[in-house]
């Protein structure tokens, strides 16, 4: 698979929380091949609130289902303390839950993940 180099993303902080250690590691890389500052990562809601208060970053990518704080806990905590983070849900089905469809996210991605358009996610959030 070739990538596109993001050259106006180099500057860009990213915080990824995914409770699948494998998917977490891919994620990780793609994004520090791409140019992401990869700033922190997590295994849960909670964690995602704990590292955006801690680290603020520009985006915040966050599995939607996780065991005990899933992401819309997540979610709402992050918006609760700063209602302008960029916080992009992934998901492996947009369809099935309704909370999807109410919920605070900036974007929406499903899994599995395509790297093109969470660079076009980040482009479209965070480069000026």
């Amino acid at each position: 698979m070739v990538l596109r180099t993001y050259d106006t993303c180099k500057d860009v902080n990213a915080i990824v929380v995914d409770d699948d250690r494998d998917v977490l590691d891919v994620f990780l890389e793609l994004l520090k091949i791409n140019g992401i500052n990869v700033i922190g990562s997590g295994a849960n809601g909670k964690d995602a609130v704990e590292l955006y208060q801690k680290f603020h970053p520009d985006i915040i990518f966050m599995d939607a289902v996780m065991p005990m704080y899933d992401g819309f806990y997540g979610l709402e905590r992050i918006m609760q303390y700063d209602p302008n983070a960029r916080v992009v849900l992934v998901t492996g089905s947009v369809n099935t839950d309704s909370k999807i469809d109410n919920c605070l996210a900036k974007a929406i991605l499903e899994k599995p993940i395509d790297m093109t358009k969470i660079m076009d996610v980040v482009q479209k959030l965070c480069v000026h």
